[in-house]
């Protein structure tokens, strides 16, 4: 009888407690593919902070390696916190005080990035950053926290109102309420890029939650209304005059007139990619990221990997990226309830949609926008709270039915 049961735990996929030694804490194995994926981009990214940040360190006046050496720091305290979310229960962010607490807190930082004095500029006209220490001190992006806060929250609320997800009242109103008054905090910041990701991630969500088809496109409706009086708001205020040249730019990078001050970062992108061919330059020896790209440790440090990798580098990571979505969303399938479904979806939403549209700005597939790589670019709040979804998403495979 007792080896029957033995049995019947091992073909279940369970972990059998070895005799004297104690419960074992973790049950399950976690999804091995998908911690590979995370820990092979993680270690590509490294690799390329430290090629492509050096000489925008020296030009600051600091260490070659001080970008590198911080990222590493951040890279380190992010697979702690991966690793112990991956342990944690994902249920207990399903409890509403939770979800709720950790939405709450998100806003309230939204609002004090936009007080002067609290938020940082950070070297731009946008004020996306809560300076911690002072000049020179750590600073953190209140909307990296929102990516996570608005799904765990969402989710939260979906499950709670699974049976009347179909009501426009119930499937609907809530979210919308909360989705606008986060697009129009962090308009004001502003942050366009975050907030497409997040609305994007937050329409998912309600979508696949079971919202009525005909209800989600009164949604999408009232989206695109929104919208187009920002933009109509953002014409007026900076003329037709901006949009024109903005226009122009994207068509024509290269045009002398626009080439030395407009589209002078796109065009340096263009040339790195370009002059990586089938397989680079090799690693460190990278042209482009001598003061020509600005920002080659951040938003445009994939231009740098194909400059020193080429395309058959650049394809490399573009599959890993595949992979790591393909994963995401084959755990969301497997997930053992609704709640680790919709969790898995959105978190695995927001690193494949912010890969794909970085990728697509530094190749200019779409006009250029601020917007990170993610393991990859400089920063150590979207790096750890990247590690820190996928540390969530290791734990619902841990419970899912993946064989």
């Amino acid at each position: 009888m007792a080896s029957a049961s033995k049995q019947t735990r091992q073909r279940s996929g369970a972990r059998v407690r070895p005799a004297g030694r104690g419960w074992r804490l973790i049950d399950s194995e976690l999804d091995g593919v998908l911690l590979g994926t995370v820990i092979a981009l993680l270690v590509i990214g490294i690799l390329m902070m430290f090629s492509a940040s050096y000489p925008a360190a020296i030009e600051d006046g600091l260490s070659g390696t001080y970008y590198a050496t911080r990222q590493l720091a951040f890279a380190g305290m992010g697979l702690a916190l991966m690793f112990i979310l991956s342990i944690v229960p994902y249920h207990f962010y399903e409890k509403l005080w939770v979800s709720g607490s950790a939405f709450g807190v998100a806003i309230i930082m939204l609002i004090l990035v936009l007080i002067p004095g609290i938020g940082s500029k950070q070297g731009t006209f946008a004020r996306r950053w809560i300076a911690i220490g002072g000049d020179g001190g750590l600073t953190f992006q209140p909307s990296e926290l929102m990516k996570i806060a608005i799904v765990l929250f969402f989710a939260t609320l979906i499950v709670r109102n699974e049976h009347r997800m179909k009501t426009f009242l119930y499937g609907i109103v809530p979210y919308m309420l909360m989705l606008g008054a986060v697009a129009g905090l962090m308009m004001l910041e502003p942050h366009v890029s975050g907030t497409l990701i997040i609305g994007v991630i937050a329409l998912t969500l309600i979508f696949v939650g079971g919202a009525r088809p005909t209800h989600f496109a009164v949604l999408i409706g009232i989206g695109v209304v929104g919208l187009s009086c920002v933009v109509l708001y953002m014409m007026k205020k900076r003329g037709l005059d901006y949009f024109a040249v903005r226009f122009q730019s994207y068509v024509d990078p290269f045009n002398p007139d626009l080439m030395l001050s407009d589209t002078w970062q796109t065009c340096q992108s263009l040339i790195a990619i370009g002059s990586g061919g089938m397989f680079g330059l090799g690693l460190g020896a990278s042209r482009q990221k001598y003061q020509y790209l600005p920002e080659a440790q951040n938003d445009y440090v994939f231009a740098i990997l194909c400059e020193e990798f080429g395309f058959v580098g650049a394809v490399t990571v573009i599959l890993l990226f595949c992979l790591l979505i393909f994963r995401g969303f084959y755990i969301a399938a497997k997930a053992k309830d609704k709640f680790g479904m919709l969790v898995a979806v959105g978190f695995t939403m927001h690193i494949g949609l912010q890969a794909l549209l970085n990728i697509a700005v530094v190749s200019k597939a779409i006009p250029p926008t601020g917007i990170s790589l993610p393991f990859f670019s400089y920063g150590g709040t979207a790096l750890m709270m990247q590690l820190a979804e996928m540390g969530v998403l290791l734990n619902i495979s841990r419970h899912a039915k993946l064989n």
